[in-house]
């Protein structure tokens, strides 16, 4: 396993390497206090953090999903799935990552695999359009909602059994649902069970960002011939590594101590910016996990502290042209994470052309793989002669085992920082205040209070409307 261990590299976080606006060994050393407390909660809250278990105790579901996928592989060519938040994100992240963006494009490359869809909105055109694009008797929908009330999901599942029904009858459309949801509590179990769907479990305790290693993220990739197996070995692995106290051997606990620290030195965004197609994903499923576990208005305590930092995705070489600028001589108010890769798995190499043209003939004899590594060190190097704060991950190579590892290490260092910011990194308030405006919108029953509150609000004033 070793040579397959991912690499945090953060020396760019630090004064010898960026200047005054650094972050020293004193200021850890002055954390140590936070560190051994934030360590401690980490090992006595284990038991209710249920996501951590995932890598070591899904045997018996692995292989029930394995066995379904297997069943229902040759009958489909397309799968749907129906989500939303980390539902979405996880199984895009990982299908990108493990497969060629052109994968839904190449039937050579995929094989006997079916087509992956993840409709991850509610915009009306888009569902309209997949839906025209797509076979019924040749489709597949999992439909993956926890409470089984998440507005956008179920919205789609309505129509999509509406539509299953009308054109395939009761009995057939049974076949092309698969439900993933609570084994006991809310709607979609009750009617999953009432129709005779299939169903997966999301384990209680398991919040749909960090679902990515259940059912929820495992389901979709099985479908496509991934092997979820070992990408859970990959988080495994991982966990082994965030176990240790020793926070110099401990990847995710120094991620999150040194984007604490840089956040106490007014340090409010976190870029993610992966030197990889295969990786861009993992950005914004890291988005949402960062974002919506961190944001939080109170503490623990009770008190009022607006903490959070704000994640920003962007894309090597891409973004250089478009954000790096902003990045090297903008606001010191940034923490920059590269994500790269040793080995790609393919390359192509550049034709020794125009040699007598010098701004061009020294790209020959090179390759692209060698030109994107190149321009990930060189924008390093420019964010340290700037003084900007930055760390880089890197993944030998990009397959399911190192995946495993890196949505492992990222989801722990969300918790420990939690805990170093004395919030709770597992609930999200905000979100539920824009559901629960949205039902009163609609008029759900139990709502008219809410409704009764947001009526009263200003009026939009026409005069503010250019």
């Amino acid at each position: 396993m070793e040579p397959l261990k991912i690499r945090l590299d953060v020396n760019g976080m630090f004064t010898e390497f960026v200047g005054n606006d650094g972050i020293s060994l004193t200021d850890i050393d002055r954390l140590g206090g936070k560190i051994k407390a934030a360590t401690q909660a980490m090992e006595q809250k284990r038991t209710k953090m249920a996501w951590r278990d995932l890598p070591h105790n899904q045997a018996n579901i692995v292989r029930d999903i394995l066995a379904y996928a297997a069943e229902m592989r040759p009958k489909i060519k397309a799968l749907v799935v129906l989500g939303i938040g980390g539902s979405a994100l996880g199984p895009i992240a990982v299908q990108q990552a493990i497969h060629s963006p052109f994968y839904n494009l190449n039937e050579k490359l995929r094989g006997d695999n079916p087509q992956l869809f993840v409709a991850d909105n509610i915009d009306p055109t888009t569902i309209a359009d997949l839906l025209d694009m797509v076979d019924l008797r040749e489709t597949l929908f999992s439909v993956v909602s926890k409470s089984g009330s998440t507005s956008e999901t179920m919205a789609q599942f309505m129509i999509i059994k509406d539509i299953l029904e009308r054109k395939l009858g009761r009995d057939a459309a049974r076949q092309h649902i698969v439900c993933t949801t609570d084994a006991e509590n809310g709607n979609l179990i009750k009617i999953a069970k009432e129709e005779g769907y299939k169903t997966f479990y999301i384990p209680s305790g398991v919040g749909g960002r960090f679902s990515q290693l259940c059912p929820v993220g495992l389901l979709p990739a099985a479908f496509c011939s991934i092997d979820i197996e070992k990408m859970l070995a990959g988080a495994a692995y991982m966990d082994e590594l965030c176990q240790n106290e020793d926070i110099w051997q401990n990847p995710a606990y120094m991620y999150a101590i040194l984007h604490y620290i840089a956040m106490k030195k007014g340090k409010n965004i976190s870029v993610m910016m992966p030197y990889a197609d295969s990786l861009k994903y993992i950005s914004d499923w890291y988005a949402q996990l960062w974002a919506e576990s961190l944001g939080k208005k109170y503490d623990d305590n009770g008190n009022v502290v607006n903490v959070g930092q704000t994640p920003v995705k962007a894309l090597g070489v891409t973004d250089q042209h478009s954000q790096v600028q902003l990045y090297v001589e903008g606001p010191y108010d940034k923490v920059m994470v590269f994500v790269g890769v040793d080995g790609f798995a393919r390359d192509v190499p550049i034709p020794k052309s125009f040699e007598d043209v010098p701004s061009l003939g020294f790209l020959g004899g090179h390759s692209l793989a060698a030109l994107l590594l190149a321009e990930q060190a060189a924008t390093e190097y420019a964010l340290l002669k700037s003084g900007r704060m930055n760390m880089t991950i890197t993944l030998p190579e990009v397959n399911e085992f190192t995946i495993g590892q890196i949505l492992y290490m990222l989801e722990v260092a969300t918790a420990y920082a939690g805990e170093l910011l004395n919030i709770d990194a597992f609930d999200q308030p905000g979100v539920e205040e824009g559901k629960n405006a949205t039902y009163a919108y609609f008029g759900r029953p139990g709502y008219k209070q809410k409704k009764a509150e947001m009526d009263a609000q200003p009026k939009k004033n026409p005069k503010y409307i250019v």
